[in-house]
């Protein structure tokens, strides 16, 4: 009989030791090493069953003579998540879903199940809820579909076996935390529960040519629970992002083997379930304040999609020795150094006060060209001054102060003035690339952003 041996995983990010430490190498967490048994038959890459993906060949082929999969994608009925997939679901591939607890992963698969069940065979699997209680949300969502059929389970070999005898076109597994592998000894929800799980489903996916969507868990700090070989493992890992209490929430891509990581998808939290915002811009600009100072809007390209945001600043005097700094939506360390580049390269006295970003609707900016909106937000907050209502900011700044180019410049500026804006301050490096500069100001450096503002007490 061959030995048993055991090993220490990290619950966190998935780091693997041979003995038991403190503090995990990967990801800095402490006490978060557990032991799990390894099973010399069910270790090294036969257990994920990656001869599922082979096509049959003993040799290597030319790539020349690999014949190419001419298969359609298929839409999902939902225009947000086939935008965020590239276009739709491929034919065999195997999805991620990831998100905070109650962010809305379970209705999206529901929906999402309801929709595909119109033409396709669809089972959805469920480890957390029971039959009638997922027959309850479904009536909320309006979901009845003949050909969607529930499977509460949360053993792994059932599963399985459902599969196989049903032959269903989809399989929605909610969640892989839930399942557990019979031919692995650790609780369910373990690292190596995870990975022999995700690795069963990778060959089902590939070898039945079935689409798969795993739903997972994420940790405290956002990251996917379980080893960092799922999300490498997976085609596409998708992240449902948004604050709870706010209506809004974000689908985005931070990997997809078939198309660009660039685009998000924009739903609406209901009562009746999840609802596709096609212009995020007027939801997310509307009720907007355009009488009061430390509020500017910027046109941001979430990756072939321009979105105007409202970008708000409070700048207020502080008593403390160490004033406040705080940001939402925001990268933190960025506002931090356009704070001190207004301290230096502008004037503003801003080491003695107390000062707050956020970004209205939940979103989080992550491009620079954010910097210009948030730089005028602040001069206004500083200044009290009130910026004009009808005015877009897009542009960089640079740790000199200067104004920097920006990509899609028109793209922004044509969406701006669609909706209404008369006014946009670009950076002067975009001269060039700008078609119409009737409704454009061309800045250089900080200096000229403030002179535009005008000063005041």
């Amino acid at each position: 009989m061959a030995k048993v041996k055991t090993c220490f995983f990290c619950n966190e990010c998935g780091y693997e030791s041979s003995g038991w430490l403190g503090k995990c190498p990967g990801c800095g967490a402490w006490n978060t090493f557990v032991e799990e048994k390894i099973h010399p038959e069910t270790k090294g890459g036969n257990s994920f069953g990656f001869a599922g993906i082979s096509s049959g060949h003993t040799n290597a082929t030319p790539i020349g003579d690999i014949p190419l999969d001419q298969r359609q994608r298929t839409a999902s009925g939902i225009g947000e998540l086939d935008r965020v997939l590239g276009g739709g679901i491929v034919p065999g591939s195997l999805i991620l879903v990831a998100g905070d607890p109650g962010i809305g992963k379970s209705t999206m698969m529901l929906m999402l199940s309801g929709h595909l069940a119109k033409t396709r065979k669809v089972l959805y699997v469920s480890g957390e809820e029971s039959g009638s209680q997922i027959k309850l949300r479904a009536q909320r969502l309006s979901v009845c579909e003949d050909q969607l059929y529930i499977y509460a389970e949360t053993s792994m070999d059932a599963v399985i076996a459902q599969i196989e005898t049903l032959k269903p076109d989809v399989v929605i597994i909610d969640s892989v935390q839930t399942l557990a592998d019979s031919s692995v000894s650790s609780a369910p929800g373990s690292v190596s529960q995870v990975r022999e799980i995700t690795g069963t489903f990778l060959r089902l996916s590939k070898s039945l040519n079935i689409t798969v969507f795993i739903v997972g868990h994420v940790t405290k700090e956002g990251a996917i629970a379980g080893p960092r070989v799922l999300e490498h493992m997976v085609d596409t890992v998708l992240y449902f992002e948004g604050e709870r209490h706010l209506s809004y929430r974000i689908l985005r891509a931070v990997k997809n083997r078939f198309g660009s990581t660039n685009e998000i998808g924009v739903f609406e939290m209901r009562e009746t379930g999840l609802w596709e915002v096609e212009n995020p811009s007027m939801a997310l600009l509307e009720g907007r304040p355009t009488q009061n100072a430390g509020t500017a809007v910027v046109c941001a390209m979430e990756g072939t999609r321009p979105v105007m945001l409202e970008v708000q600043a409070l700048i207020s005097g502080s008593n403390l020795s160490n004033p406040r700094r705080m940001s939402t939506g925001l990268d933190y360390n960025r506002f931090a150094l356009l704070l001190a580049v207004l301290e230096k390269r502008g004037g503003y006295r801003l080491a003695a006060c107390d000062a707050y970003v956020n970004v209205i609707g939940g979103i989080r900016l992550l491009e620079p060209a954010s910097d210009l909106a948030v730089a005028a937000a602040v001069m206004s907050s500083y200044r009290n001054v009130v910026l004009p209502e009808d005015t877009v900011f897009i542009g960089e700044v640079g740790l000199t102060g200067e104004i920097r180019a920006v990509s899609h410049i028109d793209k922004r500026i044509n969406e701006s003035l669609r909706l209404g804006f008369k006014r946009c301050i670009v950076p002067k490096g975009n001269q060039k690339q700008v078609e119409q500069t009737a409704n454009v100001v061309f800045v250089e450096n900080i200096h000229e952003l403030s002179d535009f503002i005008g000063k005041g007490d």
